[in-house]
């Protein structure tokens, strides 16, 4: 039977709920705008939104917020009843999070190649992982262990880009150009947000519109995933029939919440050098991030390489979308790479050429 929705015990839960997922936001202090060291004279600054310094450890903290907002106050969240996501890991750690906090139970639906890492996280939040072996299936089985305990399917690729609220309201795009402001470039000439439900560069995209700025706003896409197929071809029902080794990034479907006419360019970027990019972060900065933070910071370098050949200066943004010790058997694994058959070694030469350089190997320097 369904909660009567004027009965005001039921009321009086959900004012409850939503005023505790509401203090998380007033606990949580705002991420930092970590610079990434390029030679000033090169007169390009380059940024890194450090996102991992959420209660949960990832970028996915802000989206799982919004949702839980979102069907609490679209009466979809019940008391006594499950919340369920398709989750390849960070968003199902928050989402758990925010599930123990009001109370209600919490499943995440994911493939069973999903690092164990986060599975320990999200049952440390106390979730429960319910493993797929195919990928493509998450969607379906999420709908219907929904169907089946009466619970909510929260829906993270259909909802994420409507459930935040672009125009402001300190979001993640907001946030940036006010840390920027006091900088030598506050208008940043690029910003680069990878996709996995496509809803932070939805927000981005959209704000930067919003608010008249010149920022223009590039997607990468990783190996195994259809959005850089589907955004180039214009083509909705572009499919992909592999699973993205990037975790949290690349989709196999075009998903709702990637929004494509928003956004100005994509690029492909392979899997070795979204490693060797982390690792290469890892030297410079003394940071371990995850894999979804070295396919932006990959396309970011390539960016700034671009404005030094072409005398730009500006400043340019991408994102650290969680920390890497939830990979160390992935990215920072030789062994894993030798399964894998990647071979980083040409790319992290390419990385520091051009960190030494400002150009790529094979193009005169400017």
């Amino acid at each position: 039977m369904d909660t009567d929705r004027s009965d005001p015990g039921y009321r009086a839960w959900l004012s409850e709920a939503v005023r505790k997922v509401q203090a998380d936001a007033c606990r949580s202090a705002d991420t930092h705008l970590l610079s990434f060291p390029l030679p000033a004279e090169w007169g390009i600054d380059l940024y890194l939104k450090d996102e991992s310094t959420h209660p949960t450890g990832s970028l996915k903290h802000r989206l799982a917020r919004s949702l839980f907002l979102y069907a609490l106050c679209s009466g979809w969240i019940r008391p006594g009843r499950p919340v369920i996501e398709a989750s390849s890991g960070s968003t199902a750690v928050s989402e758990a999070y925010f599930a123990q906090l009001i109370g209600v139970e919490f499943i995440a639906v994911m493939p069973a190649t999903t690092s164990r890492e986060k599975m320990r996280l999200i049952e440390l939040q106390g979730g429960r992982c319910h493993l797929v072996d195919d990928p493509r299936t998450v969607y379906e089985v999420s709908a219907e262990l929904a169907a089946e305990s009466g619970g909510h399917y929260l829906d993270q690729f259909t909802y994420a880009e409507r459930a935040t609220d672009w125009r402001g309201n300190n979001n993640i795009a907001e946030s940036v150009y006010q840390q920027l402001r006091r900088e030598r470039h506050p208008e940043p000439a690029w910003i680069v947000a990878t996709a996995g439900t496509g809803g932070t560069s939805a927000t981005i995209a959209r704000y930067v519109h919003y608010m008249q700025y010149d920022t223009r706003v590039c997607v990468p896409d990783p190996e195994n995933s259809c959005f850089y197929a589907g955004w180039t071809t214009g083509d909705p029902e572009a499919a992909c029939d592999s699973a993205s080794r990037i975790e949290g990034i690349g989709r196999p479907r075009m998903e709702p919440s990637f929004v494509p006419g928003a956004i100005d360019r994509m690029m492909k970027v392979p899997d070795a050098a979204t490693v060797a990019a982390v690792r290469v972060l890892e030297r410079v900065m003394g940071r371990r991030a995850g894999g979804s933070t070295g396919t932006g910071l990959w396309s970011a370098l390539t960016i700034v390489a671009e404005m030094r050949a072409a005398g730009e200066t500006g400043s340019v943004v991408t994102l650290i979308c969680d920390a890497g010790d939830r990979y160390l058997d992935k990215y920072y694994s030789d062994a894993w790479l030798a399964e894998q058959g990647l071979d980083i070694e040409p790319y992290r030469g390419a990385l520091d050429h051009l960190l030494a350089t400002g150009a790529w190997p094979g193009t005169p320097a400017a």
